[in-house]
């Protein structure tokens, strides 16, 4: 399944986020983990596009569908995921429906937008075939998420969820805290408000809905309030914590300090 049926589907997806380790191995790893998708990071991450190359390979290898959050909103950034063979793209900050619809320009073809053409390369998967129908297939598949992380893609979140092209919308909880005036609670009355009015907006539209719970208590309540794109945790905070908890764990153990035992399992995301 492409990442364009699974926007369609309100059915649960669970994947993780990808931010520091990377290896041919890393997308079969996570395909044996279970993960139906993979969000891999470049904007806090600083991989490069060759670094995508790579991954995006890894992932087609394991037939796991990824979706990449570029750097930033600029026209190369966009393009050139989208050439290296990127889907589906995340983009941060999305602020109003007017940038909204000049990101979707830029990921597709004529006549649906205004994205450089180059055939025959890692998008279409180096084959040869006809121009004009490898245009087409490119502009079916191509999947836009905007991320809703301040308070101007707030205060336009139901026209950028009515647009045609927009396939879901992202919260991010850390930013949009932040830009509320309260990091970090995400129990105050004022962020669940704004969660609220983003799921509602998604739901109005028939648009996936993505979170990043803290576990698995949260992540059931999120899918049963609309949630489908569900993102727990990242390989630097499952390692970290995994770990962490054995190693505490069997000290504890060994030397007979209070709180040994089973490690307790890692936290779903930061």
């Amino acid at each position: 399944m492409g990442f364009k049926d699974m926007a369609r589907s309100r059915e649960v997806k669970v994947g993780t986020c990808v931010m520091e380790f990377v290896s041919p191995g890393i997308g079969k790893i996570l395909k044996a983990a279970g993960c139906d998708f993979v969000f891999f990071d470049m904007e806090h991450a600083g991989f490069t596009f060759e670094t995508v190359n790579n991954v995006l390979r890894y992932m087609e290898a394991a037939q796991l569908p990824v979706v990449i959050r570029p750097a930033s909103k600029t026209y190369h950034d966009v393009a050139m995921a989208c050439d290296l063979g990127a889907e589906a793209l995340l983009l941060p900050h999305v602020r109003n429906a007017q940038e909204a619809s000049q990101i979707l320009d830029w990921m597709k073809y004529p006549p649906e937008g205004h994205r450089g053409v180059a055939l025959q390369i890692a998008h279409d998967d180096y084959r040869p075939g006809p121009a004009r129908q490898k245009l087409a297939d490119a502009n079916r598949r191509t999947t836009l998420f905007a991320t809703i992380e301040n308070r101007d893609g707030l205060d336009d979140v139901e026209a950028i969820a009515a647009i045609d092209g927009v396939d879901g919308l992202w919260l991010g909880h850390n930013d949009l805290s932040s830009s509320l005036g309260i990091p970090g609670e995400f129990a105050h009355p004022t962020f669940l408000e704004a969660a609220d009015r983003i799921r509602r907006a998604c739901l109005a539209n028939g648009k996936s809905y993505g979170r990043v719970p803290s576990s698995v208590d949260e992540a059931v309540e999120l899918f049963e309030s609309g949630a489908d794109m569900i993102v727990c945790s990242g390989d630097i905070w499952l390692l970290l914590e995994a770990l962490q908890g054995m190693v505490d764990a069997i000290r504890a153990s060994c030397t007979g300090e209070a709180g040994g035992g089973r490690p307790t399992p890692a936290a779903f995301s930061r």
